[in-house]
């Protein structure tokens, strides 16, 4: 019995061990929480920044309000990088944003997609006939309600007169990825997704892009969050910000302020 003790206890002591040792090189990770849109270009700059620095960036993609929120609860992100200023806005009303870290980075571009094997032409003009257009399919988007592009597309839809023929035709994503997926698969027959997120899918392609003035102007804000303590946050922020980011963001279809 004895013995079986004197076992366990050196077993916990070495389970101990590896602990102190795993944990500490997982707290060096910086961590950032970004819009489900900024995948592709953001996983690239994050490689590029641990080839340039030495420093891991472990990136989280969500919609934006659901990042937001899980900052309010208290989830431990160094930075965050929003699909809209609201909810940036709703996490820096919270005093959750490190002060003078705030900075709009990134524009794009709303557009309507269809798979890529669709012959569809359309023109976006007030009235145009989108519910005839779907035939049987329905629209897919993000949550209009909620969900920065989904709330794009919805404003634009509104402002060319068509939303409430469609509306109850809408098939709802949680984010912006997860409308591509249902074109993608053919599961609806056109969807309202950013031209990054068009681009990112060789399975869909682009029918038209919205009229800039038919929705309020897409831009990315980024911020150090104000629990952070990582010194490579701001770094990093001013590393997005830098020409060699911006060729990255540029290739994936996003703009940036010259």
């Amino acid at each position: 019995m004895i013995r079986r003790c004197g076992l366990f206890s050196k077993v916990v002591f070495l389970l101990l061990a590896v602990l102190l040792t795993v944990v500490p090189a997982r707290a060096q990770d910086l961590t950032v929480f970004a819009a489900a849109s900024l995948k592709e270009a953001l996983d690239e700059a994050g490689q590029q920044f641990l080839r340039a620095n030495g420093q891991k960036v472990v990136i989280a993609y969500a919609a934006s309000p659901a990042l937001a929120r899980q900052i309010e609860n208290g989830a431990p992100a160094d930075i965050f990088i929003s699909a809209d200023l609201d909810w940036m806005d709703y996490v820096e009303q919270r005093k959750l944003v490190k002060a003078g870290t705030r900075a709009n980075l990134l524009h794009n571009r709303l557009v309507l997609i269809a798979p890529a094997d669709s012959k569809l032409q359309i023109e976006l003009k007030p009235g145009f006939p989108l519910a005839k257009l779907l035939g049987d399919g329905r629209l897919s988007m993000a949550d209009p309600d909620s969900v920065p592009a989904g709330k794009y597309g919805k404003a634009a839809l509104e402002k060319l007169g068509v939303w409430s023929s469609v509306e109850s035709r809408v098939a709802r994503g949680d984010n912006v990825r997860a409308a591509l997926v249902f074109v993608s698969r053919g599961e609806a027959a056109l969807g309202i997704v950013y031209q990054t997120d068009a681009l990112a899918d060789k399975k869909v392609r682009m029918v038209a892009r919205f009229p800039q003035e038919t929705h309020a102007a897409i831009i990315y804000p980024v911020a150090v969050m104000a629990a952070s303590r990582h010194p490579a946050a701001a770094p990093f922020v001013n590393y997005l910000k830098s020409g060699e980011a911006r060729a990255i963001f540029e290739k994936y279809g996003f703009s940036m302020d010259r």
